[in-house]
């Protein structure tokens, strides 16, 4: 896979870490670059790590599953990325004020926002992309984009959080389209 897609598909997953970084930035609108850092590390951490584990459960099953592995390659982004736009589409008076400062609550975060990143990992087994280089590209990012996440939503408020998490699901579903129409006309 090459670069400019995993990057891609690196942005498509930082669009719910993003929109955790926002919502802390508004709630502790006194945050520290110390906590900001430690939340963004947090977030990288799991979000490249997530994709890990999925890529060996994939490697598990692509023998078994190689002659339609594209197809679910395609599923699997074309669902997670419907559920990226689906979800950003909510109306956040249902969601639970939080603490992304206690260790626990964050934790949690991390690993709701990072099980996109598991279910992609497996997609990375199908079609033999380079693990290292995508999780350093995924960690990378997502480390960005949350201390990014913070900042806006410190400065600014909540203004782009929903058009993000859209947008990283056109993206995701995007890619997930593209992998298909590579394997059918072998491109």
């Amino acid at each position: 896979m090459e670069f400019l897609t995993i990057t891609l598909i690196a942005l498509g997953l930082t669009g719910d870490t993003l929109a955790v970084s926002v919502s802390t930035g508004l709630t502790i609108s006194k945050i520290k670059f110390q906590q900001a850092l430690k939340i963004a590390i947090v977030l990288a951490i799991f979000q490249a790590l997530m994709p890990l584990i999925g890529w060996f459960l994939g490697l598990q099953i692509k023998d078994l599953i190689k002659d339609f592995d594209h197809w679910i390659a395609f599923a699997l982004l074309f669902a997670i990325g419907g559920k990226m736009i689906i979800e950003s589409l909510k109306n956040d008076d249902s969601k639970k004020e939080f603490n992304p400062l206690k260790n626990s609550v964050l934790i949690t975060i991390a690993i709701a926002t990072s099980i996109d990143a598991l279910i992609v990992g497996i997609s990375f087994a199908f079609i033999e992309t380079n693990i290292y280089l995508s999780l350093a590209i995924i960690g990378f990012l997502t480390f960005l984009v949350s201390m990014i996440g913070v900042l806006i939503g410190k400065k600014t408020g909540n203004h782009f959080g929903k058009k993000v998490e859209i947008l990283g699901g056109v993206i995701l579903i995007g890619i997930g389209i593209k992998i298909l129409v590579q394997h059918l006309f072998h491109f």
